[in-house]
């Protein structure tokens, strides 16, 4: 009995950070795919909020902490130019399970969790259509 409940609490946490991980990689991916397709800048930064929170909102990870990086190969010019790559990061904090939310512990009781997703633009983008 001894053994069975802090075996318990490390099944508990190893899935509630594997998901996590699933989240931020699939949100990453996501994201970084719906910016190359995006019509314009403004419309792909928009596109990029919404994957990450659909995303995340899937593995039922809270979306109001994630953090959103984009990174193009292209800086001085705008990211959506041809052959020019788009990168997407996308950071989360998954808190441990179990752990009381009173205690103001939200920093020290997760984990943090980045992941990096890199696309590029079509050769063809901005050729007759939005990608």
């Amino acid at each position: 009995m001894i053994l069975l409940v802090p075996l318990v609490y490390l099944v508990l946490a190893l899935s509630a950070l594997q998901s996590g991980a699933l989240a931020a990689e699939g949100a990453a991916r996501q994201a970084a795919r719906v910016f190359v397709l995006a019509p314009d800048e403004a419309a792909a930064r928009e596109r990029v909020q919404r994957a990450v929170e659909v995303g995340l909102d899937d593995y039922g990870v809270e979306t109001s902490t994630a953090e959103v990086g984009i990174e193009c190969s292209a800086a001085p010019l705008t990211c959506l130019t041809r052959q020019q790559s788009v990168t997407v990061t996308v950071r989360i904090r998954v808190p441990l399970p179990l752990m009381p939310d009173f205690l103001a512990l939200q920093n020290v009781a997760s984990v943090p969790l980045e992941a990096r997703a890199t696309q590029t633009v079509s050769r063809f983008w901005g050729a007759g259509g939005e990608g």
